[in-house]
């Protein structure tokens, strides 16, 4: 099998870290594997699935010889580097929103649209991990009637903010419980609470807020969904309305999504596509308490799906509800499959 030199950008973090893992558990022909993050982690040595590999600077002269890049790098370092990858002839994968939106880059969800990878021009993008979860989850209901609109709501776990995020919810909720112990009174019971990751206490608390608001009140995160659910679904005119909240879970976010098709569906026929939809298990006999969870979702690929129900405002809405872990399938499991339809 022909081998190939791959490159994980940003290989420090909790994406990059994993799209390592990935490829080694997808037996992935890696034939260099090539570590790249900040000079602070230079000349380091990562342990991998394909042994010790020392640490690079991301830099304009570090992808000579590489023929795939997957990106775990904020948006200014995809923005700066994306030049000099595609210079040196490899193509990028990349997680950041830096090029969702482009018209000559494709956004890949390999389940629905794996075709899209043949345009690329030397960068292909990795949707946002709850634009991920949410369309793999929908699209087999698209699939029997085209999708006209989407009302969704996200639990989104604290994973989500970076590693930092669990570190803060678990240091938050060890203070509270001691302060409680110890008597304090309120909701944090006393306890010194300096949130850092977040905008307030995440601990015993939801916030109904990811990314900044725009003029039309609704957050970055929450045009996430129709903006690349367009794109992805060929759906131009698709209409999204979507509210995120932060939640206090550690991995894997559920989203509850209502969609309004075209025509009006069976849901003995919407049970039936999603059981055979690739990327996706029914999970949904209510009556003995089978539905999904993030605890169910984490640390794995699949992306539950259950409490399939029809609208009771909309003859034509169908209410389901959805879990998917965002580190993997809504991030580096999905970057991997790219890199997959690469080398096909």
């Amino acid at each position: 099998m022909k081998k190939y030199n791959v490159g994980v950008m940003g290989a420090t973090g909790a994406v990059g870290q994993q799209m390592i893992k990935v490829l080694g558990e997808r037996n992935f022909p890696v034939g260099e594997l090539r570590c790249l993050a900040s000079e602070r982690s230079e000349g380091k040595t990562l342990s991998t699935p394909f042994g010790d590999v020392v640490i690079q600077r991301t830099c304009e002269t570090a992808f000579e010889g590489l023929d795939i890049v997957l990106g775990a790098s904020e948006n200014d370092i995809a923005e700066a580097m994306a030049p000099y990858i595609k210079a040196a002839g490899a193509v990028f994968v990349d997680n950041s929103s830096a090029f969702r939106l482009c018209d000559d880059v494709p956004l890949v969800v390999p389940e629905i649209n794996p075709e899209d990878v043949e345009w690329n021009n030397g960068i292909i993008s990795n949707p946002n991990c709850t634009t991920i979860i949410s369309l793999v989850a929908i699209n087999a209901i698209n699939q029997l009637s085209k999708i006209e609109a989407i009302y969704a709501s996200s639990y989104q776990a604290t994973s989500g903010a970076g590693a930092a995020g669990p570190v803060e919810m678990y240091d938050q909720s060890e203070a509270i419980l001691k302060a409680r112990a110890a008597g304090g009174e309120g909701n944090s019971y006393g306890a010194d609470i300096d949130p850092k990751v977040f905008q307030y206490q995440i601990a015993y608390n939801v916030i109904p807020q990811i990314g900044g608001f725009g003029e039309n009140l609704y957050s970055s995160e929450e045009m996430k969904l129709q903006n690349e659910g367009r794109k992805i679904m060929h759906l131009p005119e698709l209409k999204v309305s979507c509210t995120c909240v932060r939640v206090p879970v550690e991995r894997s976010h559920a989203v509850s999504i209502d969609v309004i098709t075209e025509k009006k569906l069976e849901l003995s026929e919407v049970r039936a596509a999603v059981k055979q939809a690739p990327g996706c298990r029914l999970y949904d006999e209510p009556s003995d308490k089978i539905y999904p969870m993030p605890i169910l979702t984490s640390n794995q690929d699949t992306v539950y799906v259950g409490r399939i129900r029809r609208d009771l405002v909309n003859e034509n809405g169908i209410n389901l509800w959805c879990c998917g872990d965002q580190v993997r399938k809504g991030a580096a499991t999905n970057a991997v499959q790219i890199a997959e339809l690469l080398i096909k």
